[in-house]
């Protein structure tokens, strides 16, 4: 692979749809700058000086193609009107809404998305971003995460991580939000500078009836508004039996962005899928405790990689999440070099 081409060079290939050198190595280390900093993840979130600073420290130790300038999956919830709620400064945190929806609607009193762009944390991103393409230039990418539409409409109806939350038919006014919050949240990450926006989704929204469809629908603008500005989108989905569930939906999509799927769907998929996904864009998401330091040294999974990196040749090779505040980067650094080879 050309050792010599530069992460924006590799990205505009892929923005074109042409066929990158490499693939961008991208992983997503943005709470670990918290420690790095030595404060809460609570204030951490809260200060764009210490996110930029904690950034510029560990990229270079990653020898990554990018930094992760903001990954918060509350982030839109909390700006469109949600309440954080904190078990400690440095737990995961939930959100509450201050009237309970009934399944599948609207709470009352949310802001507009346009009013989003000035609420809670998102002008901390927005900053965040604009520092570090004055500061960087174009020495790496900068990457960004934003809620996927269905797992933004799933928190907004108060269905989300409920296991029965599949039978819940989502109103259309939650799905037009969920959909107008996302693609402002997206539009203005691109427009601050962001080179690649990371939409998330927990899994393929394929029931009830007729959702899955709806869902690549609501995607179709985002990613227009996206790559208006140059920078690519990369649909990251959570389920590990993506493939499987919706393997037309995945291969679609991987036409028009990076669908990024965790290691375990793509080495579960049949040996002959291999061919049909060198000819989309994919990319694939290494489980974030794998890079745990107390995790045992395991040469096969970089042998793993390294095999799965040259079955599928991706586009991007991420994490599935953040990385642990614990994370051994020396280990993030090996699957650096396997990339780059």
């Amino acid at each position: 692979m050309a050792e010599h081409s530069t992460p924006h060079q590799i990205l505009k290939d892929l923005v074109h749809g042409g066929v990158p050198s490499r693939p961008l190595f991208l992983p997503i280390v943005f709470a670990l700058g918290a420690r790095i900093e030595n404060l809460s993840l609570r204030a951490f979130l809260a200060n764009p000086t210490k996110i930029s600073n904690s950034l510029r420290q560990t990229r270079p130790h990653l020898r990554s193609d990018g930094v992760s300038c903001y990954f918060d999956p509350l982030l839109e919830a909390e700006a469109l009107g949600g309440t954080l709620e904190w078990r400690s400064d440095n737990e995961p945190c939930t959100v509450r809404w201050p009237s309970v929806p009934e399944p599948g609607q609207l709470p009352a009193g949310l802001r507009s998305p346009e009013e989003m762009l000035k609420s809670g944390r998102v002008p901390v991103a927005l900053e965040v971003i604009r520092r570090l393409k004055a500061l960087l230039r174009d020495e790496v990418l900068l990457t960004a995460g934003v809620s996927g539409p269905f797992a933004l409409a799933a928190r907004l109806a108060g269905v989300y991580g409920d296991d029965s939350n599949a039978s819940v038919d989502l109103s259309d006014a939650v799905l037009e939000v969920a959909t107008s919050a996302v693609s402002q949240a997206s539009k203005a990450f691109a427009e601050a500078g962001a080179n690649l926006i990371f939409l998330r989704e927990d899994s393929l929204p394929v029931k009830p009836a007729g959702r899955s469809q709806d869902w690549e629908a609501m995607l179709g603008p985002i990613f227009n508004v996206i790559r208006f500005y140059e920078a690519q989108p990369v649909l990251q989905i959570a389920e590990e039996h993506s493939l499987a569930e919706d393997p037309e939906a995945i291969l679609r999509l991987a036409q028009s962005c990076v669908v990024c799927l965790p290691l375990e769907a793509i080495q579960s998929a049949p040996a002959e899928k291999y061919s049909d996904m060198r000819f989309a864009k994919f990319g694939i998401g290494l489980p974030a405790a794998a890079f745990q330091p107390d995790q045992p040294s395991d040469t096969n999974f970089v042998s793993r990689v390294a095999q799965l990196i040259s079955d599928v040749q991706p586009a991007i090779v991420t994490t599935a999440n953040d990385v642990p505040a614990a994370t051994d980067l020396k280990r993030l650094a090996a699957i650096s070099e396997i990339v780059r080879r």
